[in-house]
């Protein structure tokens, strides 16, 4: 299966998750890919939109090499098996991810801005990405979001590898996916276009879920309904 784009990804993904509409769930998306597939989820649900911000632990100078993942709200996820087998010790690995916990902290302060982060607690939470290969960003943004105690957490993907999204079944509530894939090598192979999401285009997905609330039945209201959808 391949999807076309990350919109077409995100509209097919919405489709298994029609019956969360009646939990009135809050969506995160993990930025930067996964918002644009987010937006689609939380648009059909017709669901706030916010992100979760999440970010890779590379291994010191072998950076695209990753050996856990640090999230917002602190959740650090290390993969301590494979440091070991690498040689790294765990002090090294620590001091990248103090830096991505950095990263972590400037990004959401780009893509959030001036919001508060979202109130979880006894609140029904869908998790979306554009995908999973190993889900070691995802398994950090799951124990982070698990700390805010909302009431369910699903983890929602249009594509992911099958041992990966096995290994995560036990830290959700429920974990959609469109095609869990028995081989993969990149999350990128199953779209026809994967190129990369930009920093301005999750700032403006966010943008539009985030006007100004109207009173409901207001004429602004109906005019803001197309992308404002739950004033």
């Amino acid at each position: 299966m391949r999807f076309r784009d990350r919109t077409d990804a995100g509209r097919r993904l919405a489709d298994l998750l029609m019956g969360y509409r009646a939990e009135s769930p809050l969506v995160l998306g993990l930025p930067r890919g996964g918002i644009p597939v987010a937006y689609e989820v939380a648009r059909a649900l017709g669901a706030p939109l916010d992100v979760w911000v999440v970010r890779k632990v590379g291994a010191p100078r072998q950076p695209e090499l990753g050996l856990g993942a640090v999230a917002e709200g602190g959740a650090l996820f290390l993969d301590r098996g494979m440091m070991r087998s690498l040689g790294f010790s765990e002090a090294e690995v620590l001091r990248t991810a103090e830096r991505e916990a950095a990263e972590v902290t400037a990004r959401v302060a780009r893509f959030r801005g001036p919001h508060p982060a979202p109130e979880l607690a006894g609140r029904t939470v869908i998790l979306v990405d554009d995908g999973v290969a190993t889900g070691g960003t995802v398994r950090a943004a799951i124990r982070a979001l698990r700390e805010r105690r909302p009431r369910k957490i699903v983890l929602a993907v249009p594509v992911g590898a099958v041992e990966s999204l096995d290994s995560l079944r036990a830290e959700v509530d429920d974990l959609i996916c469109v095609h869990p894939a028995e081989f993969m090598l990149a999350v990128g192979e199953f779209y026809g276009d994967f190129s990369q999401t930009s920093d301005e285009e999750v700032q403006e997905l966010l943008a539009r879920v985030r006007g100004p609330r109207r009173e409901v039945g207001s004429p602004e209201a109906a005019m803001d309904a197309g992308d404002n959808w739950w004033v």
